[in-house]
């Protein structure tokens, strides 16, 4: 189980919605830490963050820069309007992500359409680097793909190797798998 308190800079004051305190201390994130501990034993910091400044959705200001929270079903999302920037976990242009089935598909498609609407330039991912509006629309492009992938197929292994076949050198295969699975659930 997660520590209360991370040895990694513990006098650093958090910041945490309510969904991302669940995530880290009894949801997929306590899984995954509870996981790697098990994997890497003790010399991996197992530590997580369950408790600081609780941050609702909504705009607000963190040394003296204007953030918007935009709580989801793990953690958030955050605009910095000034900057023009988006965080948000996943992106990656050329990467697979996880898609949990065509409605997930649909409101990831629209999530980022709203947000070149918005003008937003700078796109930020826990999982990737720095990305520009050019790759957010790759990445829609993706999604679209697969939707139309997975409406000719017939199961999660034609699934996946009809989407390697179009985006080949796309990394991230464990995504894919994931996606694959909630696609053509067993």
């Amino acid at each position: 189980m997660p520590q209360e308190v991370p040895s990694f800079l513990p006098d650093v004051k958090n910041y945490l919605t309510e969904s991302a305190a669940k995530y880290n201390s009894t949801g997929g994130g306590a899984a995954l830490i509870g996981n790697f501990a098990k994997a890497f034993g003790p010399e991996f910091d197992s530590s997580a963050v369950g408790s600081g400044e609780d941050l609702q959705g909504g705009e607000f200001e963190i040394a003296g820069i204007g953030l918007t929270i935009i709580p989801n079903g793990d953690a958030f999302e955050i605009t910095i309007p000034d900057a023009k920037a988006v965080y948000m976990h996943m992106l990656g242009h050329d990467c697979h992500s996880i898609i949990a089935g065509p409605a997930h598909a649909d409101a990831v498609i629209a999530g980022l359409q709203k947000y070149l609407n918005d003008g937003f330039e700078l796109f930020l991912s826990a999982h990737y680097g720095p990305e520009d509006r050019s790759d957010v629309q790759t990445k829609i492009s993706y999604i679209e793909g697969l939707k139309d992938i997975a409406a000719r197929c017939s199961s999660a292994e034609e699934f996946s190797d009809a989407v390697k076949e179009r985006y080949p050198g796309y990394s991230g295969e464990n995504y894919l798998r994931m996606t694959a699975g909630m696609f053509f659930p067993q």
